[in-house]
């Protein structure tokens, strides 16, 4: 204890407060050597030459020791100010002090080593917080090139089926991307007539020309009422409506859209002949009832269709068909905004069915009036042979 007690003793007389060296100093180096003259010069009479030459030699030890302390207090000032100075190089930080001062540089020079010890811990965390970004926008990069790739597949995919089935697909998260269900929709089949007489005539690539531009106008009016491309057959287009919504939106959606593609069909045959290129006409039909929607195929190749007697009558309606016409099943006009006027129902006595089937024959006449033709009585019942419907 006492050993100790007198290391901190020692200590603190070493440590001296910068203010108090220079207060030293300035009384070693000015005011004793002051007082002295001043004394001297009023006892300049009753003064020795042994008085004189002690107080002399007094003098000069003062002033030689207010110096020394000093010249100590500046040096470590200087030394200070060298440690403490900014470093210039970029990217170089400061280093902790280890510097012998004393009193109030001391408190200082631990003052910058803390202040050091904070900018360094900073400097560690922001390189870490760098590194995090750096991963941060690793990974959003990887997102946005998903993103991206996942929107081009939606694009491609949109190309054959309807928007809304798209985000069926891609939103699924088992591995049966569309499950097999029954469900009542609507069936069109829309064909254009007289198709082999006109190609015939035609080089082959001038008919795939004519059936790409034909089918780049019908699959949109198809998708923007929410229509499923279920295939193409030669010339023959087959879709699907109301598979994601109810029957009865479905079958208008359907209708609509028979309007609006026999609409689309006549301006493009109009352009077509004005470019001198041979012209046609499509017949389409169109049946509401239960039908099955499935992936069929093998486990290589799989194909979204839909299946049961509801395709195969809607077929047969769009053989019945003309130019230009659309044949509606019963249950079809059934779910129509204004009922169809009941002398207008037709009857199409159908191979290996017993009860005929009955339907409607509408033509677009404008933009919004329709035309429903009315059949004669004598030939109200019509017999068409049974079509292989593409199902």
């Amino acid at each position: 204890m006492h050993d100790a007690a007198e290391m901190k003793l020692l200590q603190n007389q070493q440590n001296i407060s910068f203010y108090r060296k220079i207060r030293i100093s300035l009384a070693l180096m000015g005011i004793i050597p002051f007082l002295s003259a001043a004394y001297f010069f009023i006892q300049r009479d009753n003064i020795s030459s042994t008085l004189v030459t002690l107080c002399s030699a007094l003098v000069l030890f003062c002033i030689l020791v207010g110096f020394t302390l000093l010249r100590n207090s500046s040096d470590q000032m200087q030394a200070l100010a060298q440690k403490t100075a900014i470093a210039t190089k970029f990217g170089e930080l400061p280093q902790p002090l280890d510097i012998n001062v004393e009193g109030e540089l001391k408190d200082i020079a631990t003052n910058f080593n803390v202040v050091v010890e904070r900018l360094n811990k900073a400097n560690r965390d922001i390189q870490s917080r760098s590194f995090q970004l750096q991963e941060f926008a690793s990974d959003l990069s990887e997102s946005y090139e998903h993103l991206e790739r996942e929107n081009r597949l939606r694009n491609q995919l949109c190309r054959y089926v309807g928007r809304d089935l798209v985000e069926k697909l891609m939103v699924s998260r088992d591995g049966q991307l569309l499950k097999n269900e029954r469900k009542n929709v609507t069936i069109m089949f829309a064909d254009i007539r007289s198709f082999t007489a006109i190609s015939e005539h035609m080089e082959p690539e001038k008919v795939v020309a004519m059936l790409n531009e034909y089918f780049s106008v019908m699959i949109d009016i198809l998708f923007k009422h929410n229509g499923m491309l279920d295939k193409f057959v030669g010339d023959q287009i087959m879709a699907v409506f109301g598979h994601m919504s109810n029957e009865k939106s479905g079958a208008r959606s359907a209708v609509r859209a028979a309007l609006e593609m026999q609409k689309a069909t006549a301006v493009l045959m109009r352009k077509r002949a004005a470019r001198g290129q041979p012209t046609f006409t499509i017949g389409i039909g169109i049946n509401t009832g239960s039908a099955i929607l499935a992936s069929v195929g093998s486990e290589n190749r799989k194909d979204y269709t839909v299946i049961g007697d509801t395709v195969n009558t809607a077929a047969r309606l769009e053989s019945h068909a003309s130019g230009r016409e659309i044949v509606i099943g019963e249950r079809t006009g059934i779910h129509l905004p204004k009922k169809l006027p009941r002398g207008t129902r037709q009857e199409l006595k159908m191979k290996n069915r017993s009860e005929p089937l009955s339907c409607y024959t509408l033509i677009p006449k404008g933009n919004k009036v329709v035309k429903i033709v009315k059949r004669p009585k004598s030939s109200s019942v019509k017999v068409i042979p049974p079509v292989q419907a593409a199902c």
